[in-house]
Parts: structure tokens; sequence; C-alpha cells
């Protein structure tokens, strides 16, 4: 029940039922919980008063690694953690997860030294059991060079050549929230938690308003989660005075440009002359870089780069790549991000751990903070350890996530996958689709591109002039991914806004009209909804733009 159509349904049942677990928060900690204990055989509702992943999991900088800048910190738990868990979440989300070479460039006076690279490399690769053929490798400058030329030479020592794994973060966070969704647990947005209902000093249940109607009610559970990242605090000031434990938040910016105009042929981690690290990262035809790290106070929902961020990263690149000489008009899009860190005092932003922490706000309130995307399974698995403990069902079962593919991602090995690729890609014609959007919806959505070929064959014989897989996406995302906007659809079921922000401009309009066809909006929705995305790609140019 993971459709927008049946999204009326799903709420009747949050209300007519009690759950054995309730998790406020539908970013990809909460999503992990939910496929963990609707795995093992509990009862679960997850709400979330945005979108899925609209906050910190749609605004990474979208890597799936072991933490190699955590090494510094000698945070040597978290790098063996989260390195372990890297080949977990890749090999259960193949499509959407890719190896990403890797280059570390070494320069004089810089953070990392040769030797203290090697060193730390090496250590890497054993603590987080790297496999044998994507162990490090160091370089001369020379190779350095050849790896990536556009490289500033003077004062380059060599580099260090590692792997690390790309992936999408809002889509990995709605395929675990489909697979969550195929094991029985019940998934809504917009849905807000408002506060709390208890017997006997003991939390059973919260108050929940839907934002898109209005309606509020509660609904009942044994255990309540707050996965609610950013917003962990604010959900424990409706119980406690004073938390137990207290956030840091901090934002993380991110620009995007054409590879015409930074054509990067390979990842790189890289110094800025202030001590910070910065990735640059090519996506498809697209180069994108951050982050930057720094305390954050103000609206959660609404995070953006300012101009002071954009120029900084500007630098940096113009720094380390002078070749490029890059300038702020040749910016395309931007995203701002929130990590909610837990609060180390003396620390700054980039020097706080990332290592998450639960504890019991009360009774039948856990808080899950901290944390890195590539961990989401393990932190998952422990919450869930521990509701296992207060729920002694004689029925539940160990943890099986280490062994469950996310939706439409079960192929054995990356052949595998690759075959059944070029398998879709062969068959589109006969669904109205060209080989190549095939092809991309194939290794876009994985084994449920079957559903958008179908989609798109029931469409063949309207007209429209957005384009028949655009619409077929359209129409999956709303019967199978509980999109209910033209922002939800753009950003977080496509990540176009920041990778394609000219198709987000180019049919923005006709998107919200077909949705509102689809959906039944009001003519003041259909206002809302494209005034919403609008906002969205001025927000992602940058506040130049604005």
């Amino acid at each position: 029940m993971f459709s927008t159509v049946e999204r009326p349904t799903a709420i009747q049942s949050l209300q007519d039922f009690s759950f054995d677990v309730l998790i406020v928060g539908g970013g990809i900690t909460g999503a992990g919980i939910a496929l963990d204990a609707a795995a093992r055989g509990f009862s679960v509702a997850l709400v979330e008063m945005q979108d899925f992943a609209a906050g910190t999991s749609s605004r990474s900088t979208k890597l799936i690694h072991g933490g190699l800048r955590y090494l510094k910190q000698l945070d040597v738990k978290v790098v063996a953690e989260t390195g372990k868990e890297r080949e977990i979440v890749y090999r259960n989300s193949r499509n959407i997860t890719k190896p990403r070479p890797m280059l570390l460039p070494i320069y004089k006076e810089g953070t990392y030294g040769k030797y203290s690279t090697s060193a730390g490399l090496l250590v890497y690769d054993l603590l987080a059991g790297v496999k044998h053929d994507e162990r490090r490798e160091m370089l001369t400058k020379e190779e350095t060079l050849s790896l990536e030329p556009l490289l500033k030479q003077e004062h380059l020592k060599g580099g260090g050549h590692y792997v690390e794994y790309q992936t999408d973060d809002a889509r990995l966070t709605i395929e675990v929230l489909k697979k969550a969704a195929e094991y029985g647990a019940l998934c809504v947005n917009y849905m807000k938690c408002e506060q709390f209902n208890f017997e006997n000093n003991e939390i059973v249940g919260a108050v929940l308003t839907d934002q898109l109607t209005g309606k509020r009610f509660s609904t009942a559970a044994s255990v309540v989660i707050n996965a609610t990242g950013p917003w962990v605090d604010d959900l424990q000031k409706k119980v406690i005075s004073k938390e137990k434990k207290q956030l840091h938040i901090s934002k993380g910016v991110h620009i995007v440009v054409d590879q015409s105009v930074f054509p990067l042929q390979q990842a790189v981690y890289f110094d800025h002359s202030d001590g910070r690290m910065l990735f640059a990262i090519p996506r498809e035809n697209k180069t994108y870089i951050g982050t930057t790290d720094t305390f954050y106070s103000e609206d959660k929902q609404h995070p953006t780069a300012t101009e002071e961020d954009i120029q900084y990263i500007i630098g940096a690149v113009n720094e380390v790549f002078p070749a490029v000489e890059l300038e702020r008009r040749e910016v395309e899009s931007t995203w701002a991000g929130l990590r909610p860190l837990i609060a180390q005092e003396g620390k700054n932003a980039s020097e706080i751990s990332r290592r998450d922490e639960i504890w019991e706000t009360v009774p039948g309130l856990l808080t899950i903070a901290g944390g890195k995307l590539t961990g989401y399974r393990h932190m998952a698995e422990v919450v869930v350890d521990r509701i296992a403990k207060k729920i002694e069902y004689p029925y539940i079962k160990p943890c099986q996530t280490k062994a469950i593919p996310v939706s439409g991602s079960d192929f054995e090995d990356d052949l595998a996958l690759q075959q059944y690729i070029d398998r879709q890609a062969s068959r589109a014609e006969q669904y109205g689709l060209p080989s190549q959007q095939g092809a991309r919806i194939a290794s876009f959505y994985g084994r449920n591109s079957d559903q958008v070929f179908q989609l798109a064959h029931a469409l063949s014989t309207e007209t429209s002039s957005l384009p028949i897989s655009l619409r077929a996406e359209i129409l999956y995302s709303i019967q199978y991914e509980m999109a209910t906007s033209p922002s939800d659809f753009f950003i977080r079921r496509k990540g176009d806004l920041y990778f394609q922000i000219e198709v987000v401009e180019t049919f923005a309009e006709r998107v919200t009209d077909y949705m509102g066809v689809l959906l039944h909006y009001t003519d003041n929705e259909k206002t809302v909804y494209l005034n919403e995305l609008m906002n969205a790609i001025a927000e992602a140019k940058g506040s130049e733009a604005k």
C-alpha cells in the first residue's frame, strides 16, 4: 500500500489499528528501521511530515563510503562499521549504487602527506574489509595527472587511488520504503506527529495531522521511534523540557556544473587551503562539488545555498583545478543539506563525529540521531534489536536485512544487472519506448522497470505534449511511490532538480497539469504545487538567481 491513490486507505488503517512500532521520520534512517522491523515480523507504521527523503536524505554527497576523513579524527569505529556496511548496501542496491574510483591528490604541505596517506588508506582497507581488487594504490605525480589532468600541478607529489560507492540518496530511501511496504509496513508521507499519547507514564501512540487535508487523529503503538534527523530535538521537546542529548545542526552545500565547463574524468577528494576536504564527482554529463560544513540554526525545512557558500566552493575548485576557471554564472544548480550531529562541546562542525547514538527519551520513545547514509542498515538493526527486547514475541526473527535487496534490485551480481538492462533495452520498442530510454528506465528502476514499461504501453494511445516515458514515470511514481506533487516527482523520485534542472524548467507547468488531472487537484492546489516547484527551482539556482 505505497500508492498515492491508496493513501486515504492507509490513513484509515493508521486510525483503526494498533502497531508494534510507530516510526516518526521518513528519511533513510526511518526507512531502514521500517524494513528491518517489518521483515522480522513486527507490525510497523511510519509517518513523515514532508515528503519521504525531503530532509537530509535527498541532500547528501550521495556517496556510500567508509569515511576515510574520520581516520583523521581517529574515529576508527565509524570507519570500521560503515566500511563493512558499504559492501552490504552495494550488494542490496546494485542498480542504485555503483563503484566510483576516487583520487586523493597529495600536495606539499597539504592535509595528507604521501606516507600518512599510504598508511591511512591501508588502515582504511583493513578496517573496512575492502575487496582485494578495490584496495588502495599509491600513484606518482605523473600517474595522478594522467588520471585527472585538470589538477593543479604545482607542489603535487602524487596521489592515492581507492574505491568509494556513488548512489542516489533519495532513490535509495524510496526503494527501501517500497521494500518495507512489501513486508507490510504502512508508510505515509505528509503526516505530522503533533504530540504523544501516554498511559501510566509511558508513550502508547501519537496524535497525527494529515498535512494535505488537515485531518487530526490518534494512532496507537507499543514503541515510538524518533528518527527525524534535524528535527530530533523538536520532537523530544514535546515530552521533556531538557533533552538527554542535544544536536548540533551542520549545513553542507553542493554545486552542480556541466561537464563541458568542468570535464572531470575522475572523482577527486581534495584539499582546500583552509584545511577542509571537498569532493568533486562526475555524474553522467554533470560534475558536482561539495561540501561546506557550517553550524546552522535557521529554517530546517528550507536550507539553501547562500552566495557565500557558492563562492567558497567555486574558490576551492579554482584553487585545485585552475584550468577550469569556474565562474558563478556556470553554476547550474545547488543543494543544501543538514546533518544532525550529536553535540560535542568545543568542536567545530567538520570535527564533530558522525557516530550514531540511540537512547530512550522517555519510556516508550526511542530516539536515534547522528550517523551516516552508509550505516543506515546497521543503525536500523541496533534499533530493532532494542525493540525486540521490549516486545518479546516468540515468532520474531533475527535481523534479515543483510540479505534483503531493496525494491527492484535483486540482482546476483553486476553481470546479471547489465544483462537485465540490455534485455530491457531490446524489449522497450514493444512498449512504445526507444531502446535507449528502455535501458535508462531499467537502470533507474531495476526490476520495477517492467511496471513502467506496461504503463508506457497503456499510455501509448494518449495524446499529450509530454514524452511517453515521462508520463509513464509520473504515473508510476503516483501508483507505486506515493508521489503527490510535481516537486515530489522531480526532486525526490527523479533527482532532476539538481542534475537536469533545465528539464524541470521546461516541463514544470505541463507536469503539474498532468498530475493535476491524475490526482484531481483543485485550482488552488495546482497553483500551490506549481509555486512550490518554481520556488524549488529558484532555491536550487542559488541566491543570485532569486
